[in-house]
């Protein structure tokens, strides 16, 4: 139920207040009242009435002034207020509407033209105010679509951001908070593969550009079918070699077997794709190479352009294992195979001095990956 219209009774004399306050109480309003302008206006910003019956001749202050003080605050100038006088009704009524009044009465009040009066302005004040409410909502809700529309936006932007590195479903996950933010810089365990083909060098040396973005375009859609297959970050890539990493941002278990998986796959995946380039006379392979250690991970770069990146000798040796390898090998140090020696069959090379490496490292071809209902799942 809506609470009963507060009006504001403004007279010096106290047998008007007191008859104007009694016909209006018993009609439904709430009256509060004032005996002087000054009193009238302290009212008016304390009570905050819905409409002001107001005597034009007080001591001090006038209605006159009253009224024309109301309507210069931009809070109040839409306040209902009807003036009440004993003088000469033709004239007052012209002056008060002057001074911002919406309506005039003569004393002595006619009860029944009072109360028409009273219920007309305040039906106008209500339309008023739910016109003004209703502005207001909707100036919320743009400023709320228009944050939504921002947000999504940023959102966006950085979505596109993440799928230059990880798989849509991951970057989805990422951005609505059900991963760690991947740019932050932090310590993890991880497995990285290494991948680049053999013989790309002399390709590029005797064919033309066209030629050379074919094959490579080729090249990054097969590979990145499967990378995005086994879940694998992709790190880097830059012309034919690429950089992908598992069990970061989001931990996942068997990052190492995945990470071999995915190897496999993709050496029989070149093994297709490089006879289509024999027939035209390319001679391609590909190399990788597999390392599981800690690294550092996190954004490098400036302010509008940074990137993510893998620190770590983890980095390092798979770098330098895919170097080493022939076309079609895999190749892995002994700890990397330690994680994953019940699902492979490799063969022992000899112990390789790789650059940055201080001692020689063991490393072991992969020739054979078992079948996936052969091993543990994902």
């Amino acid at each position: 139920m809506n609470n009963p219209a507060r009006i504001l009774v403004v007279d010096d004399t106290p047998a008007n207040v007191k008859l104007l306050s009694g016909l209006l109480t018993y009609n439904g309003y709430e009256v509060v009242t004032a005996a002087s302008g000054a009193e009238a206006l302290e009212k008016v910003e304390t009570e905050q009435p819905d409409l002001v019956l107001l005597d034009i001749m007080m001591p001090g202050m006038n209605g006159y002034e009253v009224c024309r003080t109301i309507r210069k605050n931009p809070a109040t100038e839409i306040l209902p207020i009807v003036m009440v006088t004993s003088l000469d009704p033709a004239e007052e009524r012209i002056n008060g509407l002057q001074a911002g009044a919406d309506d005039f009465l003569a004393k002595p009040v006619d009860e029944q033209e009072l109360l028409v009066r009273v219920r007309s302005l305040l039906r106008i004040k209500e339309l008023y105010d739910t016109v003004q409410a209703q502005s207001a909502q909707i100036t919320e809700c743009n400023k709320t679509l228009e944050q939504r529309v921002h947000d999504q936006v940023e959102q966006l932007e950085r979505l596109g951001r993440m799928k230059r590195f990880f798989s849509p479903q991951l970057a989805e996950l990422i951005i609505t908070g059900g991963a760690d933010d991947p740019l932050k810089a932090h310590r993890r365990e991880v497995t990285v593969v290494f991948l680049d083909l053999r013989g790309f060098t002399a390709f590029t040396e005797v064919s033309e550009p066209e030629e050379v973005m074919s094959v490579l375009n080729e090249y990054h859609v097969e590979m990145s079918k499967l990378i995005l297959k086994y879940e694998g970050t992709l790190e880097h890539f830059a012309g034919d070699g690429m950089m992908i990493i598992f069990n970061d941002p989001v931990p996942m278990p068997n990052p190492t077997e995945r990470a071999v998986r995915m190897a496999s796959a993709m050496r029989d995946r070149i093994v297709e794709v490089k006879d289509k380039w024999q027939k035209s006379g390319h001679s391609l392979d590909c190399g990788f190479g597999i390392s599981h250690g800690y690294a550092t991970i996190g954004a490098i770069g400036f302010e509008g352009r940074k990137d993510y990146c893998v620190i770590g000798s983890v980095a390092n040796m798979s770098a330098r294992l895919c170097a080493e390898a022939k076309g079609g090998q895999v190749l892995i140090n002994q700890k990397t195979l330690s994680k994953v020696e019940e699902i492979v069959e490799t063969e022992s090379l000899d112990q390789l001095s790789l650059k940055g490496f201080s001692k020689p490292v063991a490393v072991f071809n992969i020739v054979k990956v078992k079948d996936q209902e052969q091993s543990s799942s994902f």
